[in-house]
């Protein structure tokens, strides 16, 4: 069979007759199906975003955790849960804190903030005697942290009774140890004021440098009240040149005693010297004070740490212009001073 073009040319003429006369139907199909494909993306993607359902957050603050649970099933949200000690043993497993707060719009499946008690963090009154009262105060602050009322409270003002313990430590205690804690307990306490005449031989500073003067004071216990004067004769500046008592004296621990520093004319060496002087509280028994020295590049070191009944206190230095002292007490800072030179007008008038 051969083929013939001119029986090829009718058929296709044929079919774009056809496709001619069809070419109506098939745009207007296309337009409808096009139409419907995007209404159906269209309501996939409104539905989509649509939002969820908004509910009115309970109020479960003081309720029991499962309870709370299933009210916020019901509701469609979802806790999460912090822990936390309270001042209450009854406040156990309860609902302290809740965020957002009751009354809010939120939308389901919203997580709610719970803070639940875990109950008190001790139940029973430790035995105190023995201990330091300083080191009392700091482990109950630390204990108690972020407590609204702490379960332990010292009762103040604090009974002191001269012994043979060091100074602070406690002697008695009530409620006794093992009481039960129920709520806050405020413990009375009877603390010690060291022995009443515990005797010490006053150490000799005479002829003894600044510095080496302070490192004596961290060892003994007996006070130093420091005063400043031109050096006399062969004196040589910068050291002790007279105390009183003397030196090898015997003397009740807390005594204090008169010394005398001979301090240069002028600042020598680029160090200003001079008698650190500041009035405190007079206290039970003596305190740990420390004067730290902070140089102008921020290094801080140690000055001195001794024991202080409160009253004057004098420490004398030979430290760069521009230095700070801080004075620390009880392992709290309570005041910073800066070294100040001689006024330069009334150096040049010397």
């Amino acid at each position: 069979m051969r083929f013939n073009p001119a029986n090829f040319r009718i058929d296709i003429d044929s079919l774009s007759e056809r496709f001619s006369a069809n070419a109506r139907t098939i745009f207007l199909t296309s337009v409808v199906m096009f139409l419907v494909t995007t209404a159906a993306c269209l309501v996939v993607f409104f539905l989509t975003l649509k939002s969820s359902e908004q509910v009115m957050v309970p109020d479960i603050t003081g309720k029991e955790l499962s309870v709370a649970m299933l009210e916020m099933q019901a509701k469609e949200l979802y806790p999460r849960i912090q822990l936390r000690y309270s001042d209450n043993s009854g406040d156990k497993g309860f609902i302290l804190e809740q965020s957002p707060s009751a009354g809010s719009i939120v939308k389901a499946g919203r997580r709610i903030n719970l803070v639940v008690s875990r109950g008190i963090i001790v139940d029973r009154v430790e035995n105190l005697v023995g201990q330091n009262i300083n080191d009392l105060r700091m482990h109950l602050q630390t204990l108690f942290t972020g407590m609204t009322n702490p379960l332990i409270v010292i009762h103040e003002p604090l009974m002191y009774r001269f012994s043979t313990e060091p100074a602070g430590t406690i002697l008695e205690q009530n409620p006794p140890p093992d009481t039960p804690i129920t709520g806050q307990v405020r413990v009375e306490l009877v603390v010690s004021r060291g022995p009443e005449n515990d005797r010490v031989q006053v150490p000799d500073l005479t002829g003894k440098t600044i510095a080496q003067s302070l490192a004596e004071l961290s060892k003994t216990p007996v006070i130093f009240d420091f005063s400043a004067r031109d050096p006399e004769g062969a004196e040589q500046a910068g050291t002790v040149v007279s105390q009183m008592p003397t030196g090898g004296s015997t003397v009740n621990a807390g005594s204090r005693i008169a010394a005398v520093v001979a301090m240069p004319v002028k600042s020598s060496n680029n160090l200003v010297y001079g008698i650190f002087s500041e009035t405190l509280p007079l206290y039970p028994y003596p305190f740990q004070i420390k004067i730290d020295t902070v140089l102008t590049n921020g290094e801080r070191r140690e000055l001195v740490s001794m024991k202080h009944p409160g009253g004057l206190l004098t420490v004398p230095y030979a430290l760069p212009e521009g230095t700070s002292l801080v004075l620390t007490i009880l392992n709290r800072e309570v005041g910073t001073y800066e070294i100040k030179a001689p006024d330069k007008a009334d150096e040049a008038q010397e």
